[in-house]
Protein backbone atom coordinates (compact mmCIF):
# COMPACT_ATOMS: atom_id res chain seq x y z
CA UNK A 1 0.00 0.00 0.00
CA UNK A 2 2.97 2.31 0.73
CA UNK A 3 4.34 1.36 -2.49
CA UNK A 4 1.23 2.79 -4.12
CA UNK A 5 1.02 5.82 -2.34
CA UNK A 6 4.79 6.64 -3.37
CA UNK A 7 3.67 6.18 -6.91
CA UNK A 8 1.10 8.17 -6.30
CA UNK A 9 3.10 11.36 -5.13
CA UNK A 10 5.29 11.40 -7.96
CA UNK A 11 3.09 10.64 -10.61
CA UNK A 12 1.20 13.94 -8.95
CA UNK A 13 4.87 15.57 -9.05
CA UNK A 14 5.63 14.93 -12.73
CA UNK A 15 2.16 15.80 -13.64
CA UNK A 16 2.15 19.11 -11.64
CA UNK A 17 5.51 19.89 -13.67
CA UNK A 18 3.73 19.66 -17.00
CA UNK A 19 3.44 23.91 -16.87
CA UNK A 20 6.11 26.58 -17.60
CA UNK A 21 4.47 28.09 -14.14
CA UNK A 22 4.60 25.28 -12.53
CA UNK A 23 8.21 24.46 -13.04
CA UNK A 24 9.31 27.80 -12.39
CA UNK A 25 7.42 26.81 -8.70
CA UNK A 26 9.23 23.63 -8.80
CA UNK A 27 12.62 25.51 -9.12
CA UNK A 28 11.90 28.31 -6.84
CA UNK A 29 11.05 25.70 -4.28
CA UNK A 30 14.04 24.01 -4.86
CA UNK A 31 16.33 27.24 -4.76
CA UNK A 32 15.20 28.23 -1.33
CA UNK A 33 14.66 24.70 0.64
CA UNK A 34 11.37 25.05 0.70
CA UNK A 35 10.64 27.47 3.11
CA UNK A 36 10.11 30.19 1.06
CA UNK A 37 12.55 33.85 1.02
CA UNK A 38 11.51 34.45 4.18
CA UNK A 39 12.18 31.46 5.80
CA UNK A 40 16.16 31.01 4.07
CA UNK A 41 16.71 34.88 5.28
CA UNK A 42 15.40 34.20 8.88
CA UNK A 43 18.21 32.39 10.20
CA UNK A 44 21.05 35.15 8.72
CA UNK A 45 19.06 37.91 9.88
CA UNK A 46 18.64 36.54 13.36
CA UNK A 47 22.97 36.35 13.25
CA UNK A 48 22.78 39.68 11.92
CA UNK A 49 20.97 41.30 14.84
CA UNK A 50 22.55 38.51 17.38
CA UNK A 51 25.79 40.29 16.18
CA UNK A 52 25.03 43.50 17.74
CA UNK A 53 27.05 43.12 21.50
CA UNK A 54 25.12 44.11 24.95
CA UNK A 55 21.34 43.85 23.52
CA UNK A 56 20.80 40.52 22.43
CA UNK A 57 18.46 41.65 19.49
CA UNK A 58 18.44 37.63 17.69
CA UNK A 59 16.74 36.81 20.76
CA UNK A 60 14.10 39.77 20.11
CA UNK A 61 13.96 38.76 16.85
CA UNK A 62 13.06 35.39 17.69
CA UNK A 63 10.19 36.55 20.39
CA UNK A 64 12.27 35.28 23.22
CA UNK A 65 11.72 38.34 25.31
CA UNK A 66 12.26 36.81 28.48
CA UNK A 67 15.48 35.47 27.54
CA UNK A 68 16.85 38.34 25.96
CA UNK A 69 16.14 40.18 29.18
CA UNK A 70 17.62 37.83 31.29
CA UNK A 71 20.89 37.65 29.36
CA UNK A 72 21.14 41.43 29.48
CA UNK A 73 20.71 41.10 33.24
CA UNK A 74 23.23 38.34 33.18
CA UNK A 75 26.24 40.11 31.45
CA UNK A 76 26.36 42.82 34.17
CA UNK A 77 28.17 40.73 36.50
CA UNK A 78 29.85 38.68 33.62
CA UNK A 79 31.21 41.76 31.86
CA UNK A 80 33.74 42.49 35.12
CA UNK A 81 35.19 39.33 33.95
CA UNK A 82 36.36 40.02 30.65
CA UNK A 83 36.36 36.00 30.07
CA UNK A 84 33.33 35.08 30.62
CA UNK A 85 30.89 37.45 28.54
CA UNK A 86 32.69 36.85 25.34
CA UNK A 87 31.54 33.31 25.59
CA UNK A 88 27.46 34.62 26.46
CA UNK A 89 27.77 36.88 23.67
CA UNK A 90 28.86 34.24 21.15
CA UNK A 91 26.44 31.58 22.48
CA UNK A 92 23.69 34.53 22.26
CA UNK A 93 24.26 34.22 18.15
CA UNK A 94 24.60 30.98 18.07
CA UNK A 95 21.26 30.44 20.31
CA UNK A 96 19.35 32.96 17.97
CA UNK A 97 20.71 30.98 14.87
CA UNK A 98 19.61 27.73 16.48
CA UNK A 99 16.28 29.43 17.21
CA UNK A 100 15.08 30.27 13.68
CA UNK A 101 16.76 27.41 12.02
CA UNK A 102 14.15 25.99 14.41
CA UNK A 103 11.28 27.74 13.59
CA UNK A 104 11.55 27.89 10.04
CA UNK A 105 12.31 23.81 10.21
CA UNK A 106 9.12 23.41 12.12
CA UNK A 107 6.70 25.88 9.89
CA UNK A 108 7.92 24.01 6.63
CA UNK A 109 7.27 20.77 8.04
CA UNK A 110 3.57 21.66 8.58
CA UNK A 111 3.80 22.99 5.28
CA UNK A 112 5.22 19.67 3.69
CA UNK A 113 2.69 17.54 5.55
CA UNK A 114 -0.01 20.27 4.27
CA UNK A 115 0.91 19.88 0.53
CA UNK A 116 1.24 16.27 0.60
CA UNK A 117 -2.23 15.05 2.50
CA UNK A 118 -4.12 18.15 0.44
Amino acid sequence: MSEEQGLDISERIQNRAKSPLNVSRIIWYEFTGGVGPWGALRPLIAIVLALVPFLFLGQHFNREHGKARDWFLLQIPLLLSIVLWPLLWLFSIVDAWWVANNRVAKESSILSISEVTG
